[in-house]
This record gives structure tokens, sequence and C-alpha cells, in this order.
């Protein structure tokens, strides 16, 4: 996750604490000091839609072996006994489950702070004060686009009004909400409409995910990297624009590593000082975390290096605890993704700004070449860039 308006405004957000700060990059332990990483919680697969590009598969109708309340909250426990810092919880629908608001109680009890990702489209007003009353502290509901292209893309006539209204509960509640906004090539003529409704509505900010090739998101989907780089540039410019005219509103993006690069690149030209400070904050935050500083768990329990890794397992919380199975590097894929840079090959391995991205994300690797240790096929940069040996050096 990559915060834009905080490395370019520098204006303080709550998760530069998790990735900006010394001792937060990669380590062999996989574990900033004194802490877990961030854990995605599948906590249901179920649900009330069924969108084009899940990476869950998720829909109508319960799913086996769901872990139970009990099992729920001893994960919570061996995720608070663990230091977790933050507590994602995710689906499916998570509020298609009857007792996710009880189980994210018992979070925060535990010191946990809890966000939630869902499609906004339960949260009633009642259930808006409950997440308030609890101590929910963010809400990201997903956006597709204009109301058109989100029905089509959630494939529910009304999807976009019902997400629309969950929005304004949650604002009228008094709790942050922002906008999750998954870039593909059905949705990305969109974003113009997105950004003025970021703008417009009560939202507090917003991610805009690349897409990960996992579940019923498919390569096919994605946008050609020269248009990556066009809306990374969008978005810095938008940034930028709202700091000057004193809106505040914060911008991320999400899944693709390469944009903390190509910041860089991009205020190199613009700005050499203000580049070389954000190349400081990227080193120290070293890329893609996958496996080492963020993980999902399923609604089964199971433990992988992140919600699009879910082919790959370290272990089960039915039968170990979370802290264990996170700490046991016997699993090799576990222990090369903390040792990752003597894995990767072609042109990660040769990359100049590898010590700002970390290779990327090894799902799409996979999904493309069937190699888990090859170039990230969504990465922009240019092979220029990636051999420019006068960038190598700079900021170390």
């Amino acid at each position: 996750m990559l915060g834009l308006t905080s490395l370019l405004t520098e204006e303080p957000a709550f998760g530069d604490g998790l990735r900006y700060v010394e001792g937060a990059r990669r380590s062999r332990t996989g574990v900033r000091p004194g802490a877990g990483p961030v854990v995605v919680w599948e906590i249901t697969r179920t649900c009330n839609l069924r969108c084009q590009h899940c990476y869950a598969n998720a829909g109508p109708g319960r799913f086996e072996g769901e872990m139970t309340h009990e099992e729920g909250r001893a994960f919570i426990d061996d995720l608070a006994a663990f230091k977790v810092p933050v507590l994602l919880v995710s689906g499916g629908e998570p509020l298609s489950r009857p007792d996710t608001l009880d189980l994210m109680q018992y979070a925060v009890s535990k010191g946990i702070r809890v966000t939630l990702s869902t499609n906004g489209t339960l949260i009633t007003p009642e259930v808006a004060r409950e997440l308030k009353r609890i101590g929910v502290g963010y809400v990201g509901i997903s956006i597709d686009g204009t109301p058109d292209v989100h029905d089509r893309v959630r494939r529910r006539a009304g999807a976009f009004a019902r997400a629309m209204r969950g929005v304004r509960n949650c604002a009228e509640a008094g709790i942050r909400v922002g906008i999750r906004f998954t870039i593909h090539k059905d949705n990305v003529h969109t974003l113009p409409f997105v950004l003025q409704l970021l703008e417009d509505e009560p939202f507090d900010r917003a991610c805009f995910y690349h897409l990960v090739y996992s579940g019923r998101g498919a390569a096919e989907q994605d946008v050609t990297p020269e248009v990556t780089r066009k809306v990374v540039g969008q978005l810095i410019d938008q940034v930028e624009d709202w700091h000057q005219r004193g809106i505040d509103k914060e911008i991320l993006t999400v899944d693709n590593h390469a944009d903390g690069a190509y910041l860089y690149l991009y205020m190199r030209e613009k700005d050499p000082a203000r580049a070389e400070a954000i190349r400081r904050r990227l080193r120290m935050n070293g890329g893609n975390r996958s496996g080492i500083a963020i993980c999902h768990v399923d609604y089964q329990g199971n433990v992988h290096p992140d919600q699009f890794t879910q082919h790959h397992t370290f272990g089960n919380v039915r039968e170990r605890s979370f802290g264990e199975i996170w700490s046991d590097e016997s699993h090799d894929l576990l222990k090369g993704l903390r040792d990752r840079e003597e894995r990767l090959h072609g042109r990660c391995k040769d990359c100049v700004l590898y010590d700002v991205c970390g290779g990327n994300f090894r799902t799409r690797a996979e999904a493309v070449y069937g190699d888990f240790w090859a170039p990230d096929p969504a990465c922009y940069l240019t092979d220029e860039e990636i051999h420019d040996q006068m960038l190598r050096g700079e900021s170390a």
C-alpha cells in the first residue's frame, strides 16, 4: 500500500507508523520489532453479490468449513498475543455473517485496531451506529465507477445506490469511510467520475487497487502498462491539486509496488530534493511485504501470504496458533518471501529500484508464467528505467 498523499504532502496518516518508519522494512523474521503483521481475515466467503473480479470467488450461500464463533474468538486471542496491530475484516461480504459485529467488538476489546472491507450494501443507519459504538476504525466501501458500470461489475442492479447509502450512513454515524476502487479494463475510463465523487461525497480517502490475477480476476481484465502509468500520474496530479486547494482527502494505491518506483521517478524530474525524501521513506517500507508484514487468513482458518495467494498455505489456526505458524520458516515459500532477493530473476533481479518495490506481486508472476519468482507482468517501468545505474546508489 502506497500512501501517495502522505508521501507527496508529508501530511501524517495513520498507516505511516506501519509503513514509513525505521524497522518497517523486511526482516529475516518477517515481523516488525515488537509487533506482528497486519492480518486480513476473510471472515466469511458468503456474499450477497457476485463481482466479476472477486479474488475469493465469493457468492451467495454458505461455504463449508467456516470458522465458528468460538474459533473466531480464539483466533483473535492469538492475534492479540502476537501483537497484531490491525485486523482488516473482509469477505465475501463480512456483514452477511450474523456474528461479525460481535467478533469485531471482541477484537477491539483486545487492543487491535479493526477496519472493515465491505460492498456497503448492508450498512443501514443502525449497522453504522453499531460500527461506531464498537470502535471500528475505518470502513472501506467498494465503488467500481459510474452507477451503471458499478452495477454491471457487481452483477446486481441498484448495487451502486445501496453502496452510496452505506457510505452516507457511515459518515452520519461519524465513521471514517473510504472508496475501494479496483482498476481494470471495464472501469478505468470512469476514474474522473470516481475522483469527483471522492471530492463531493463524505469520503475520507480512496484506495486504488491494481488488479491481481486471482479468483475471478484474470490477467485479460488488466489494463496495459501505458494505461497504468497514465492512471498513476493522474492520481499524483490529483493529490497535488487537492493539497493546493486545501481539500483534505487521502489517496493510496495498492497491489502494484512499481507505483513507489514510478512516484520517485516522476518527482525526480519535477523536484529532485522531494524525490530523494520520498525514496528514503519508500526504502524504509521495502515494497511488497506479502508473507512479511501482511498476511491473509481465510474463512476456514488457513494462513496465506496475502489475500490473493490462497493457493499457498502455511498452516491452519485451528491446528496451531497464528504466532507459531507465522514464525515457522520451515515452510520454504514463507522463508523465500522473507529472503526473496536471492530467488527473483529476470527484470526484478536486475532492477535498480528493487529497494522500493521488493519484487512486486508474486501471484501475478505465477499466474502468467507459472513461476513464483518470475518478474511481475504488471510492472510498468521501462527497461531503461530499471537499468539506469545512476539510480542505484541514490538515497542509499
